[in-house]
């Protein structure tokens, strides 16, 4: 049976955010509020966890997930990212970005994507998101709660209760909408970074000058 753990929007409390923490921590999969849409989340390390998330969603491992972090100090811990990536990460970060970037030996491989060796990296702008990471043991895996099908992205918890509860194990609903899109993603892999997906991130200021090349992603 799905859990239900209702928070405050703006200021989610501590205890609730911790016992849903937990649980992901000891290997469930939830629904969380995020600064574009909801996503869907397990813990990194955890393999039967990420399985489930995959089937969940309909994806392969060929298809690309994301690391949540609570601010870009663990961004180095997971993703190699040189002076001139860190600067504009720094930049648009948190927001609702995702960065496609080469992962350390720190990514289990099951996760990262098999040919390119490479992860969705993403610091979200949601007081509910950095509230759960205060408490979960190292990052959470993230894919946008969108199942094949669907026209557009959940953004509510009622939402996701209806399109894909029998397949969570909890859903954290902080009462409100969340946005209508997901993450604009760049893929920062090769010299220069390409948006692959316009998302909810605006493409401004150091944003602005990027090619778009958009497919399918995350």
């Amino acid at each position: 049976m799905t859990q239900l753990f209702t928070v405050h929007p703006q200021n989610p409390q501590a205890r609730v955010c911790k016992q849903a923490a937990d649980l992901i921590n000891q290997g469930a999969l939830a629904a969380i509020p995020t600064d574009s849409c909801y996503a869907l989340v397990c813990h990194l390390d955890d393999k039967q966890a990420v399985e489930k998330l995959r089937r969940l969603k309909g994806i392969s491992e060929k298809q690309h997930l994301a690391l949540l972090c609570k601010d870009l100090s663990d961004l180095g811990s997971y993703a190699k990212v040189n002076n001139v990536q860190y600067r504009l990460l720094k930049s648009v970060f948190p927001g609702p970005y995702t960065f496609i970037l080469e992962a350390t030996k720190e990514v289990p491989k099951r996760v990262s994507h098999p040919s390119k060796k490479s992860i969705g990296l993403r610091v979200p702008d949601h007081p509910v998101v950095q509230a759960l990471l205060e408490h979960t043991q190292g990052a959470l895996i993230a894919t946008t709660a969108q199942l094949p099908g669907m026209d557009e992205p959940c953004r509510s918890g009622w939402e996701v209760q209806e399109a894909m509860g029998h397949g969570l194990d909890l859903i954290v609903d902080d009462g409100e909408y969340c946005g209508a899109l997901p993450t604009t993603v760049i893929d920062w892999t090769t010299e220069q970074p390409v948006v692959v997906r316009v998302g909810a991130g605006a493409l401004t200021g150091p944003l602005e000058p990027l090619d778009i090349d958009e497919q399918e992603a995350l």
